[in-house]
Parts: structure tokens; sequence; C-alpha cells
């Protein structure tokens, strides 16, 4: 957990979490939003890799893989 709160990749296979903020900035931000990942989209989590990346996750009704290093920069409530 970072100071400011849970993170997406913190959040148990099969919850659904709420985004709440976005960290990091220029393309990795731009390019977790192209994911439809931007505040207040509920976002489930369905599956994660044995190792624990890539974290797999339902995001207005499609698939999305994110990187560890990605989920980290989400954050849920």
């Amino acid at each position: 957990m970072t100071d400011q709160g849970k993170t997406l990749r913190e959040v148990p296979i099969g919850e659904t979490a709420t985004v709440r903020r976005l960290m990091g900035e220029g393309a990795l931000r731009r390019r977790i939003m192209d994911m439809g990942l931007t505040k207040g989209t509920p976002v489930l989590v369905r599956k994660v890799a044995p190792l624990g990346d890539p974290i797999e996750v339902t995001v207005r009704g499609t698939e999305v893989s994110l990187r560890k290093a990605e989920a980290e920069h989400v954050l849920v409530d």
C-alpha cells in the first residue's frame, strides 16, 4: 500500500475496485488512460499470472492486461 492508498496491484482476484486517481506522468499516464482506466471507472481483477505479472482486469466490458508496474500507478477505493 502506498502512502496515498491502495493500488490496483493490491486488489484481490475476483474483486472490483473504483479508480480514484492515476499517478505517473507522460506516456505511462496516457497509456493507462487509453486502456479506459480513468477516475471513477470500476475495474474487476480477473486473473493474475503465476509470477504476478501481468494482471488481467475488466474495464468497461473489455479485458485488459497490465504490468505490475502499471497497476501500481492506479490508486483505487
